[in-house]
């Protein structure tokens, strides 16, 4: 049985990802990470793929060591059992100064963007064969330091450099491997961004994409194996910008945006 294991599923880009697994028929069945129950029931009455929901919090080690163990009965029962698609969606961001947020709040984004997604990819990755895809969602924001977004953008930065690096590690193995880093997406992520001391950080994130428009564009730059999605061509000038201007010009330049 080849599944694909997808974290976030319950809303925003995770949930489309299914989608895509299930218009696609790229599994037998989807694994839906997420702590939210009646989301995850809801997604499995919407595809025609099966659908287990895992509810787990992945910033609790014990989620991590459930998954392992229904991952190893999963290969007991069929040998053949493959995970052919791995996409860590989940993650979150807060919008605000160091003076804004909680240490609860801070410590939270880091367990979950970057020692809950390295955990996962450990898990599945003895799983995954020739012609499996991994999929690390990172951000625009992970190409130049932004004050007021700090943390977030940082553990971004880890994302992306821990992808780009494993993407190397797994070179002949024939397994594709991918750091989607869009800019402002359509989401719940900027509600949930504003739930802090000072949401109006950043006052109108734009340009926005659709869910959609995210997750057809990296799947096809994963495919074709290369090692990062910006999704835009703003995404893409914001790349190039990183490896050409000094950090403080283009801190500068934020700190107006973030304002308008």
């Amino acid at each position: 049985m080849r599944i694909a294991l997808i974290t976030g599923a319950s809303s925003g880009l995770g949930r489309e990802y299914a989608r895509w697994v299930d218009a696609h028929k790229a599994a037998d069945e989807i694994w839906a990470v997420a702590r939210r129950l009646p989301r995850l029931e809801e997604l499995a009455h919407e595809l025609s793929t099966p659908v287990r929901p895992l509810t787990l919090d992945l910033t609790s080690t014990e989620a991590m060591d459930t998954l392992e163990r229904d991952l190893k009965e999963a290969q007991e029962k069929d040998p053949a059992f493959e995970i052919a698609l791995l996409v860590n969606a989940a993650g979150f961001g807060k919008f605000g100064t160091y003076a804004d947020m909680t240490r609860q709040e801070v410590d939270s984004m880091i367990d979950l963007n970057c020692r809950a997604l390295v955990d996962i990819t450990q898990l599945a990755l003895p799983y995954m064969r020739k012609g499996s895809h991994i999929i690390q969602i990172a951000s625009s924001a992970s190409f130049q330091p932004l004050p007021g977004l700090n943390v977030y953008a940082a553990s971004k930065v880890f994302v992306r450099s821990y992808t780009r690096a494993l993407r190397y590690e797994l070179m002949g193995k024939g397994i594709y491997v991918t750091a989607v880093c869009p800019l402002w997406v359509k989401t719940e992520f900027i509600k949930v961004a504003r739930e802090t001391k000072n949401g109006k950080t950043v006052n109108h994130p734009f340009p926005q994409l659709s869910a959609t428009h995210v997750v057809r564009w990296s799947m096809f730059v994963n495919r074709i194996n290369y090692p990062i999605a910006t999704c835009c061509i703003s995404g893409f000038i914001m790349r190039i910008a990183d490896k050409i201007l000094p950090a403080p010009i283009v801190m500068w330049a934020w700190e107006g945006l973030r304002r308008i």
